[in-house]
């Protein structure tokens, strides 16, 4: 990598509101236990909380949201729970799409998409077809997504590209193929139900990304829950390498030029 450049394929700058925010949807089924109903209940609640959160980053200036709905090793899970879960994301998509697409909300799905039937990958198709010229925000779900085989995808998708040379690759050629290279690096991610794992999601865009952690289940994370979230990324410090010294001297410089910049005007 040549001197002075970033591991960073796109380092944002400081803002009160992260541009991009990655959550995993931990605890639908310990949220149903708490209340003796089956799993299946927390998953349906779940899906509330989705709604809720999608408008809470709206009223925020969030440009971008991404849901880790589904992961690859999820199959492991009882069939049954599985089979609801394919259920629930197919009803889903037909009930919310087209409000999608009436709030200015632009629709993606990220994820090896070949366990799923032909069905509902036309009808994510569609959904991100009609949905594709809008900008209010940008809302991705992640389904049968796992980083590793996104990273995979990404490298064998960049050595089948004749024009490529091994020498001279770098990490920017490689994030042209990532499942997410339409929108920047995650600036926040959150991890809801309290555990404190990764687990194998957006692993390469998380890079620099804060992380947040809270014991609060899936089902109760709304407004308020990603307004904390938000409140304890805006106390952070994002370096990106850097000193301290150095962001407070580059802040110094911005407010100097914007200064000259309004006398000038």
């Amino acid at each position: 990598m040549p001197q002075g450049s970033s591991s960073s394929r796109d380092i944002s700058e400081k803002s009160i509101i992260p541009r991009h925010i990655a959550i995993i949807m931990d605890g639908n089924g310990r949220w149903a236990k708490k209340r003796y109903l089956p799993r299946v209940a927390g998953h349906k609640q779940g899906v509330e909380a989705v709604r809720g959160v999608i408008k809470a980053c709206m009223e925020q200036g969030v440009g971008y949201l991404t849901l880790f709905a589904f992961s690859s090793e999820n199959w492991r899970r009882p069939n049954e729970e599985v089979t609801f879960l394919m259920q629930l994301f197919f009803s889903t998509l037909e009930q919310e799409v087209t409000k999608l697409n009436e709030n200015g909300i632009r629709f993606k799905v990220i994820g090896d998409l070949s366990k799923f039937d032909a069905k509902t990958v036309a009808f994510i198709r569609q959904g991100e077809e009609l949905t594709a010229d809008n900008t209010r925000l940008i809302f991705t779900v992640a389904a049968n997504y796992g980083g590793r085989w996104d990273i995979m995808q990404a490298a064998q998708k960049m050595m089948a590209n004749a024009h490529h040379s091994i020498e001279n690759l770098n990490e920017a050629d490689l994030s042209k193929y990532l499942a997410m290279n339409y929108a920047p690096d995650p600036d926040l991610f959150i991890r809801t139900g309290g555990e404190y794992r990764i687990s194998n999601f957006l692993l390469w865009q998380l890079a620099y990304a804060e992380l947040y952690f809270t014991d609060t289940l899936w089902p109760d994370f709304d407004a308020h829950a990603l307004d904390l979230a938000i409140k304890s990324y805006q106390q952070r410090e994002r370096r990106f390498g850097q000193i301290s010294e150095q962001l407070q001297n580059r802040t110094v410089e911005e407010g100097i030029t914007n200064i000259a910049a309004k006398k000038k005007n």
